[in-house]
């Protein structure tokens, strides 16, 4: 489902947008229900002419002409498309990555856990159970990125320069050990940086043991976006 706006004045719409939203997250849209529910999408906000691929459906309805805004961080900055699971958000991330030209890099993390918690325990943390963790702080195991796409940090690497944890980049060039990018938020817009391989911990403490990660400390990052201000957004999708 999509929500397009002509302009930042029809506050009314966008008013109930977001009350409707709250509803559905708070539990309160629908009759009343035990956890489960239908809900009712208005046909205005619809994607009706989905076929076989609904997220590149949704995503040439967010982002029209993606290839020729790539360098347009308010392109990114007034769109968005809401994703309930991360699962999604890399279904949305994967068909954005290959709409963009250019040859595909990949990026593998080496996993292991803190020789601490080994404890005689070794075998049972395999490292195909290790890349397949998945959590908050740490990107995947496999890391796709092209020249041209947005990246956010995961981790403060130099505050001076501007690479804080949250900042948002895009991609000028692809080592096989490094990254080149560019500021795209902050007070250091516009300056070019270097993104090596760091060691990651999650900051997930539910994981039964410590793990760790060297990767590339940045994810793909299409909702461009500065916390420090409110954010209208001229085009959302909600991805179910």
């Amino acid at each position: 489902m999509r929500l397009q706006l002509g302009s930042s004045g029809d506050s009314n719409e966008i008013r109930e947008f977001s009350e409707w939203i709250l509803r559905i997250g708070d539990g309160k849209e629908g009759e009343p229900n035990d956890g489960e529910t239908t809900i009712e999408i208005p046909d205005d906000v619809l994607i009706k002419d989905v076929v076989t691929n609904p997220i590149a459906v949704i995503v040439d309805s967010i982002y029209p002409s993606v290839l020729e805004n790539l360098d347009d961080p308010k392109f990114f900055q007034d769109r968005a498309i809401l994703a309930p699971t991360n699962e999604c958000v890399e279904e949305v991330n994967e068909q954005l990555l290959s709409m963009i030209s250019g040859e595909e890099k990949i990026y593998l993390s080496s996993d292991s856990i803190c020789k601490a918690d080994i404890q005689g325990n070794q075998e049972l943390y395999t490292p195909d159970f290790l890349n397949s963790i998945k959590c908050s702080g740490l990107p995947n195991h496999t890391l796709k990125l092209k020249v041209g796409v947005p990246v956010m940090l995961l981790r403060n690497i130099d505050q001076p320069s501007g690479l804080c944890n949250g900042t948002r980049l895009v991609v000028t060039q692809l080592g096989n050990h490094i990254i080149e990018a560019k500021i795209l938020s902050g007070s250091n817009v516009g300056h070019k940086v270097f993104i090596p391989r760091l060691l990651l911990t999650p900051s997930d403490t539910k994981l039964p043991v410590s793990a760790h990660a060297i990767s590339i400390g940045c994810l793909l990052c299409y909702d461009y976006k500065q916390k420090s201000r409110p954010i209208s957004f001229s085009c959302r999708s909600i991805s179910s």
